[in-house]
């Protein structure tokens, strides 16, 4: 019986192989030497190599260069193991902060294989990291050509550079490839500051619009620009023509429901709303921003109740806890509190990691005599937030409620260590204190914290 053992690596694109025969029972034995595509790989070589991949991953960066300095001499020369040998040294060097050295040795291998996304995207790496912008521009170019993504990183690089009309030109180009986003919309917006000539960013934009009067981005800078000089008269004429031009355009809605608020055109303004909530274009931040104002608007329009419920439903599949978090907050301004807590709790179902929604949701369960529900979701919350003292407060109060003295005064106390300069927080949490030491027959414990309570003084 024959057992064949093989054993492949692909390391830089080089495949290594090796197979070792042999018979079981016999006295003989059939070996086959390690050999690659490239030639022979040495003992020395491989065991080199590997003691520096090994040296790399506990961090040991200038063992594992030393080891690549004696792989480097048993490769005799072969001009593909180096090109390995190099890349593994730029790693090293990059991760030593020499980056000098990282450079010439990625671009020595760049030097046998010029198309290689791996090297490339380190080199790229090095650039950033020492804010060689120019060097970095040329070679993003070339990786855009692998991934367009990398477009986003060469605005950046134009933005960095102050390269600012290529900026602009090529967050246009995104934006008609790929909708439009909040950060290209505020590096945009900061490149019209940095450069202060919004009257010539203006002129251009209304040459561009005479020129071709189909581009939406365009009408969409120029009303940005209109309503950054305060200008909202021909920022709305702006919009006006843009919706006249191209009927079918979703996003110049984003614009034009405020325009029609500050009218009086409630109509028009909850048309233009329920495009842009519908649209599949307006991305989800701009679409949090309307539904923010929108309720903001039935607040004092309470008449238009009916149509938040039905923009509610709009947004039942969304996966943001933010959109609950605003419709709570209304409920609760308008005394709905058991409404308000289930779009709280919808929220914190899908975003756990939100403090401001987190705490909002257990005061109005605290409010709302739920404690035992309150008690569990502030010690889930601390494994999250373990700093934040408002949770410990909040847990404390709730096993107060519960009777659990002992689990309030660990989770109180644990608190006050976390607590910064806030006399009113700090007044709660001796107040509590009280109460749980007072639940125990503590007497002593509890007046000591009284007497705290009553030395802090409040501004009012």
């Amino acid at each position: 019986m024959k057992i064949k053992i093989a054993y492949f690596f692909v390391l830089f694109g080089i495949l290594l192989s090796g197979s070792i025969t042999y018979a079981q029972g016999e006295e003989d034995e059939e070996v086959t030497e390690p050999t690659d595509d490239l030639g022979n790989v040495t003992d020395a070589f491989q065991e080199n190599f590997f003691e520096a991949l090994k040296q790399k991953g506990i961090e040991n960066y200038e063992l594992a260069l030393n080891a690549l300095a004696l792989a480097e001499k048993a490769a005799k020369g072969n001009s593909e193991n180096v090109a390995v040998i190099n890349f593994e040294k730029g790693k090293n060097l990059a991760a030593l902060k020499r980056y000098d050295e990282a450079e010439l040795s990625y671009q020595s291998v760049l030097g046998v294989q010029p198309s290689n996304l791996d090297v490339q995207e380190a080199l790229y790496d090095v650039y950033y990291e020492t804010r060689n912008y120019e060097k970095a521009i040329p070679l993003v170019k070339v990786l855009i050509t692998q991934d367009e993504d990398y477009k986003e990183d060469l605005v950046n690089l134009y933005n960095r550079t102050k390269q600012y009309d290529e900026a602009l030109e090529l967050l246009d180009e995104l934006d008609d490839l790929w909708g439009e986003s909040i950060y290209r919309n505020a590096l945009r917006r900061n490149i019209y500051k940095v450069t202060g000539n919004s009257e010539g960013a203006i002129s251009n934009l209304q040459d561009k619009i005479d020129k071709n009067p189909e581009k939406e981005q365009d009408y969409l800078n120029l009303i940005f620009l209109y309503s950054e000089q305060g200008n909202t008269e021909k920022a709305f004429a702006t919009a006006k023509e843009l919706l006249k031009n191209q009927p079918e355009s979703e996003l110049v809605h984003f614009a034009l429901y405020k325009f029609y608020l500050e009218a009086g055109d409630t109509d028009a303004a909850l048309k233009s709303m329920d495009i842009v909530f519908n649209s599949t274009k307006v991305s989800k931040e701009s679409k949090y921003k309307v539904l923010a104002d929108f309720i903001n608007f039935v607040n004092e329009n309470p008449q238009y109740e009916t149509n938040l419920e039905k923009v509610v439903l709009l947004f039942a599949d969304d996966s943001s806890g933010q959109v609950y978090e605003s419709l709570g907050q209304y409920y609760t301004s308008k005394g709905k509190k058991e409404v308000a807590l289930s779009f709280y709790d919808k929220g914190v179902a899908l975003d756990s990691d939100n403090y401001s929604l987190l705490k909002n949701t257990l005061l109005l369960q605290i409010d709302l005599k739920k404690y035992e529900e309150a008690a569990a979701l502030s010690e889930e919350a601390l494994g999250t937030f373990p700093a934040q003292a408002m949770l410990y407060l909040l847990n404390g109060v709730a096993n107060n409620r519960l009777q659990k003295s002992d689990v309030a005064i660990e989770s109180l106390e644990t608190g006050l260590d976390f607590l910064l300069d806030d006399p009113r927080v700090e007044r709660d949490f001796y107040d509590q204190l009280r109460i749980a030491y007072e639940a125990k027959g503590e007497v002593n414990k509890a007046a000591s914290f009284k007497v705290k309570a009553a030395q802090i003084k409040l501004d009012n």
